[in-house]
């Protein structure tokens, strides 16, 4: 197989990303019962709490937006990066320092031609997943780059 043709295919997973949001909404809503029982008067605590989860909300619909647009990823050997978008269409992305990939999970922070940077959480098994295996020899040389 020639190293052009080398690429890994990668599948965002839905069931992890329902626990990204999940998860990021029950901490905003801990986050603003928290501010809100800040030792201030109630007028300070309730602009404060309403600030907080508005900008939780802010962020949480952010990275549903950007999740909508992203249906599959590819790696390639050369370096390249690349977003199947809900249209159908592969757009060329680059991948952002930050992102770690462990043998069974990874979290790659990747940015779309002239997007906002985002996070997919990301799983595969080595030993039955060829894309898997593929994805980490390419983060190997990579990722780390990134």
């Amino acid at each position: 197989m020639s190293s052009n043709a080398y690429s890994a295919e990668i599948s965002p997973d839905p069931q992890l990303r329902r626990l990204v949001l999940s998860s990021g909404a029950v901490l905003g809503i801990a986050g603003c019962l928290l501010v809100a029982s800040f030792p201030t008067g109630w007028a300070w605590r309730a602009v404060a709490s309403l600030a907080w989860c508005a900008s939780v909300a802010r962020e949480l619909w952010l990275v549903h937006r950007a999740w909508q647009g992203c249906r599959k990823l590819r790696f390639s050997a050369d370096g390249e990066v690349a977003i199947l978008g809900a249209g159908g269409e592969w757009r060329p992305a680059r991948l952002v320092s930050g992102g770690v990939l462990l043998s069974r999970l990874g979290w790659l922070r990747l940015q779309a031609a002239g997007g906002p940077v985002f996070a997919e959480f990301v799983r595969g098994e080595r030993r039955r997943d060829r894309d898997w295996r593929r994805l980490h020899v390419i983060w190997r040389h990579f990722g780390a780059a990134g």
